[in-house]
């Protein structure tokens, strides 16, 4: 296979996929400007971060196992089916209690793939992409207070509005959770994925990933092996930056790049797609190079590129799946013990941590961390969201359904076949002609050779008859040379 890939004129297949990916965006920020025309990335506007917000205020305790889990997972279910699609009710139960998966399977077209008999073969490969909806309540939950920011009134006076907030878990999970629906509703607007792609939102993953184990141990031993990448969202509204990662079996040296591959094309979508330049999202990768045992296997390993939080991508991080992990957290620390989700003063109730602390609540959140909307492009209209969650559900919902274009370590996409094919064409088409042009020239060096060979026949025929025509004078002392037996020859060089 990897021989195949290769062929395509020595460019990569990630610059190929990269190029039917951008012809393929046709999406626009919350950041528009009116006088370009040209659709831009990951405008799928406040479709997301309203679901997370509904869900953490309808639902604010979503404990595994809980009625509030279960009657969250139905509107999880119902918000599928308005999505068209037909997700599957997976009920497990463990020691604990019963919860459920939901999970959507869309088949792609496949791969194409060359066989060891030399034929292309179709050749299909999964991508999962997951969330948990689940929560999990802190134990001394309770009611806070907090000031909004203070507002100018009309009278130019400033008013400061006091809030009360409690926890409902809109960090952790229901960011994730809409992330989720606003990747599956930005995936039916694309032509047909090579990927097979199964969306789960998982239940109860405050249970050691329960949701995602069960999920898991439902595949098949064939499913399992066609799985080149699992993509999982977690807490992405309250951290200081947003970051992917990759897993902890990334660490191994010796499968370091193809355990992180698939992160790299998620930032290759990131920064190709501008969508820094379009409403100010970045995606960063952990790069503290604190030395420490990170996988506990007595070796101490640089804090790179993996996460510091753990979610549902732990299960397949396990099977040796390459994840892609996105999260929002704060990494500019040079000791462990003081990484947090944030420096910012009016987050620091709970030391800079927000999951599972009351601190996790849509309304006191929103009232540090929403921005009014802004005239971004200086024209004198307002014309950029200044909701962090928005802009975060949808740059990662994108990022994610886009990276899914970059195609598979197993074989080609459609763009990159017909690629390839175009490719092979055009070598073919100029070997056919080199050979046209040697044919040509061919006939013009054999007569050249035949005339060659003539004129010394003919020289040596003329010299010898001279020669025997002559009467000798006198007697002569040596014998005369005798007359050639063999005609002269000569090669033409053969033209090169």
């Amino acid at each position: 296979m990897n021989g195949f890939i290769k062929k395509i004129n020595g460019r990569s297949i990630t610059a190929l996929a990269l190029a039917f990916s951008l012809g393929l965006s046709m999406f626009v920020t919350s950041c528009k400007n009116k006088d370009d025309k040209k659709v831009k990335p990951a405008d799928y506007g406040s479709y997301g971060s309203d679901f997370a917000r509904q869900l953490a205020k309808d639902f604010p305790d979503r404990k595994p196992y809980s009625e509030g889990e279960k009657a969250a997972g139905e509107v999880i279910r119902q918000e599928m089916v308005k999505l068209k699609y037909e997700p599957e009710v997976q009920t497990f139960t463990t020691k604990n209690g019963t919860s459920a998966n939901y999970v959507v399977k869309i088949p792609g077209t496949g791969f194409y793939d060359l066989n060891d008999g030399g034929e292309v073969k179709m050749k299909h490969r999964i991508a999962v992409i997951g969330a948990h909806y689940d929560n999990l309540p802190p134990a001394d939950k309770k009611t806070g207070k907090a000031n909004a920011k203070t507002n100018s009134k009309a009278d130019g006076t400033a008013e400061t509005t006091e809030i009360e907030y409690s926890y409902d878990g809109i960090n952790d999970n229901a960011s994730g959770t809409a992330c989720l629906l606003t990747a599956m509703k930005a995936f039916s607007e694309y032509p047909a994925f090579s990927y097979d792609v199964y969306f789960v939102a998982f239940g109860a993953g405050n249970d050691d990933y329960a949701g995602a184990r069960e999920f898991y141990n439902s595949l098949t031993s064939e499913e399992k092996l066609k799985i080149d990448v699992m993509y999982c969202a977690e807490s992405l509204y309250a951290g200081d930056k947003v970051y992917a990662s990759s897993g902890f079996k990334s660490l191994n040296s010796e499968t370091r790049y193809k355990m992180r591959r698939k992160l790299y094309q998620a930032y290759d979508v990131c920064f190709a797609n501008t969508l820094y330049t379009n409403y100010g999202f970045d995606l960063y990768y952990n790069e503290s190079g604190v030395k420490t045992d990170l996988n506990g296997d007595g070796t101490e390993d640089i804090y790179n590129e993996v996460s510091a939080n753990k979610s549902d991508y732990i299960v397949f991080d396990e099977a040796g799946i390459p994840i892609v992990f996105f999260d929002s957290y704060e990494y500019n620390f040079t000791k462990m013990e003081d990484m947090k989700e944030t420096k910012n003063l009016n987050l620091q109730n709970y030391g800079g941590i927000i999951r599972r602390t009351n601190d996790d609540s849509a309304l006191f959140l929103d009232s540090m961390l929403v921005e009014p909307d802004y005239d971004r492009n200086g024209d004198g209209e307002i014309d950029c969201s200044g909701d962090r969650l928005q802009i975060r559900i949808n740059a990662i919902a994108f990022i994610i359904v886009e990276s899914l274009l970059k195609g598979s370590d197993y074989g080609l996409t459609k763009a990159q076949y017909d690629e390839y094919l175009a490719q092979k064409a055009k070598e073919e088409a100029l070997a056919s002609v080199n050979s046209e042009t040697t044919q040509a020239t061919l006939p013009s060096t054999r007569k050249t050779t035949a005339e060659t060979s003539e004129s010394s026949e003919e020289t040596t025929t003329e010299s010898t008859a001279a020669t025997t025509t002559k009467a000798p004078t006198k007697k002569p002392t040596k014998k005369p040379t005798k007359k050639p037996t063999k005609k002269p020859t000569s090669k033409a060089k053969k033209k090169t």
